[in-house]
């Protein structure tokens, strides 16, 4: 696992999220911690290294 932060669309504030470095691709909806807006991530990782992390908004 790997804590990485990043700053709600919503909310504007800075946030963390726990990612799971063994699932190449991943996305799914999670709720900020902060303001409870639903967010979509979408997250890659390569080598177990992050190539890509992209947050939208959930409407």
């Amino acid at each position: 696992m790997e804590e990485y932060f990043f700053q709600c669309s919503y909310c504007w504030e800075e946030v963390s999220i726990l990612l799971d470095t063994s699932i190449t691709n991943q996305t799914y909806v999670e709720d900020c911690e902060v303001c409870c807006n639903p967010l979509e991530f979408n997250v890659c990782f390569k080598n177990g290294e992050l190539v890509n992390f992209s947050v939208n908004l959930v409407q």
